[in-house]
């Protein structure tokens, strides 16, 4: 259980730093050819938020208290950057949600894994949204 709370407290901060990520970016990403981009990714924030709520809840009922800081938010003046650190960000959360799945079913901990499953929905949607913009295949993460 601490070592599972201690992975999702990893997971939060990452939580966190997309959060930021998202909110910054889709204010200062420039240029016609992103703003529908600009436009997903304020989308993304609020379902980056509403990952961390989830998260915070599990660790939570494990009996842990949530982190409140992020993994550090990386910036660039060129929106194309800005992308890549944000598909970057996500094959990673993605790689690690896929590994806390199996980890929590391993510990008999289905809501859990069921809750992670819901969430890596939408980070792989996250995943596709960033390289159809860039105009690249998605990253394969492990």
């Amino acid at each position: 259980r601490e070592e599972m709370i201690a992975l999702l407290n990893e997971d939060l901060a990452r939580e966190y730093q997309a959060i930021i990520a998202y909110v910054v970016y889709s204010q200062v990403i420039k240029g016609a050819a992103f703003t529908d981009i600009a436009r997903e990714l304020e989308k993304h924030a609020s379902e980056e938020l509403s990952h961390a709520l989830k998260i915070s809840k599990q660790i939570d009922y494990l009996g842990g208290m949530p982190v409140v800081t992020p993994k550090p938010v990386k910036t660039s003046n060129k929106a194309e950057e800005m992308l890549r650190f944000d598909l970057n960000n996500e094959v990673e959360t993605v790689k690690n949600y896929r590994q806390r799945i199996r980890q929590a079913e391993a510990m008999g901990e289905f809501a859990l894994a069921e809750t992670l499953r819901e969430i890596i929905v939408q980070e792989q949607e996250h995943e596709i949204d960033l390289a159809d913009a860039l105009g690249i295949e998605v990253p394969k993460g492990d």
